[in-house]
């Protein structure tokens, strides 16, 4: 798959939570989750953003194959894409942001730049 971290949790639910947590983030611009679960999403969301730069069917339908939404998929080929259309990677951020009140996971906010 994407990274190495396990996440506690089985190979489908770990396909499950990245898939919808890309889906939140490309929707959004902006979510906040756990820090490792952010470091895992980036990438992921680097390679979408990339599938939007090269545009055309084949590459759609392989970014829809893993987004759960097509009005997201839509979005990403017509909005956010272009609008990084001259930047070479680095297409998100994660910023710490302390730790979670309940049990003291490190927390972190994953945005578009």
């Amino acid at each position: 798959m994407f990274g190495t971290r396990k996440l506690g949790k089985t190979s489908a639910q770990r396909k499950a939570l990245l898939r919808q947590q890309v889906t939140d983030l490309l929707a959004n611009g902006k979510i906040e989750t756990t820090f490792y679960r952010a470091k895992e999403v980036q990438p992921v969301v680097e390679k979408m953003i990339t599938l939007g730069k090269k545009a055309g069917l084949a590459n759609y339908r392989r970014a829809l194959a893993f987004i759960t939404k097509e009005d997201v998929a839509k979005k990403l080929f017509d909005e956010i894409a272009p609008k990084y259309a001259d930047r070479n990677g680095g297409y998100t951020r994660v910023t710490r942001t302390g730790a979670r009140r309940g049990d003291a996971a490190e927390m972190a906010i994953i945005e578009l730049v």
